[in-house]
């Protein structure tokens, strides 16, 4: 009797200890990493990051964005050293656009030793140890650039391609994209130069067009360029030749400079991405990886082609000018 009385009161700690409600953590402190810091694009994927955590706080949540990266976006050691520096921080999670998608993964990696898990946006990383990838899907981006170019060149004529930099994982899956697309669907559409780089800067980007106009001006009748610096880089090499508008010009990403001038009939379209659903799905991942909740492995963010015909369209509008004063007050 006085065994079945010891068992029954075992019995009863453990269900008294089972039945306790599990704590849901409601303080998580995020360091949010993009490629660089001054482009309108990074300003719209720190505005995503803070919309969520604004969203977060709603539900009683508090979700610390702790923003950092470099200022120039080929600073590899500045971007390695920011990751490194959060680990010593009280970070709960990294969220990360990597410059490079082998030089960051020893700090990714070691941030995951440490208990710190990593999602990574914008850029792919050649690791298993991460939480997810959030990005647009860059390769059709660079798909829609092609048919776009091919279309209005009537599938003929002569192109560049200025690509943007050795490393960076997304305007390689554009480039990729575009070269593919172009000799599958426009095999009449020669490609004259493709191996030259615009580097990380518009001023950069500016001198490597200067180069390849100084080359090729008279011969060509389409660009293409992968990103925002590359494209306004050659926006005014083309300028500086008389040919702005006279050749069938594709772009990616969104400034004010570029819708003038799509506006102007000088720019025949723009590859778009979605900056605040990156940055407001890399945040949104993170946290719900935290809470212990299962997570998609890829997230795609989307892409779109923006053209002077339907760029007053309420989508393409809010693509063009995406609201990040709203979040960044």
């Amino acid at each position: 009797m006085k065994k079945l009385i010891i068992l029954l009161l075992l019995g009863g700690v453990i269900l008294i200890t089972c039945s306790k409600p599990v704590q849901k953590i409601k303080n998580f402190n995020i360091a949010v990493i993009p490629k660089g810091t001054t482009h309108e694009f990074w300003k719209s994927i720190h505005a995503g990051a803070v919309k969520a955590s604004q969203e977060f706080a709603i539900e009683g949540i508090e979700v610390s964005i702790n923003w950092k990266g470099p200022l120039r976006e080929d600073d590899r050691e500045q971007q390695i050293q920011v990751v490194e520096g959060f680990l010593s921080q009280n970070i709960n999670g990294i969220v990360l656009a990597p410059l490079d998608s082998r030089a960051l993964v020893r700090p990714v990696e070691e941030a995951t030793r440490a208990g710190i898990p990593t999602v990574i946006f914008d850029s792919g990383l050649e690791s298993e140890n991460i939480v997810s990838f959030v990005a647009t899907d860059n390769f059709k981006g660079g798909v829609l650039a092609a048919d776009r170019l091919g279309e209005l060149l009537g599938g003929k004529g002569k192109v560049l391609l200025l690509r943007y930099q050795e490393g960076s994982a997304s305007t390689e899956q554009r480039e990729a994209g575009f070269l593919q697309e172009l000799k599958s669907k426009s095999p009449a559409v020669g490609v004259i130069s493709a191996d030259q780089y615009a580097g990380p800067t518009r001023e950069t980007a500016y001198r490597a067009s200067q180069n390849l106009l100084n080359r090729f001006a008279n011969q060509i009748q389409g660009v293409f360029t992968p990103n925002e610096s590359s494209t306004a880089g050659m926006m005014l090499a083309l300028q500086d030749v008389n040919k702005l508008g006279k050749v069938v010009f594709i772009g990616f990403d969104s400034s004010q400079s570029f819708i003038d001038a799509m506006k102007n009939k000088q720019l025949q379209g723009l590859v778009l991405q979605d900056p605040i659903n990156m940055g407001y799905m890399g945040v949104k991942t993170m946290v719900s990886h935290l809470q212990g909740r299962k997570v998609e492995k890829r997230i795609d963010t989307g892409v779109y082609l923006i053209t002077p015909e339907n760029m007053d369209e309420p989508r393409s509008h809010e693509l063009l000018h995406p609201p990040f004063e709203k979040y960044l007050k």
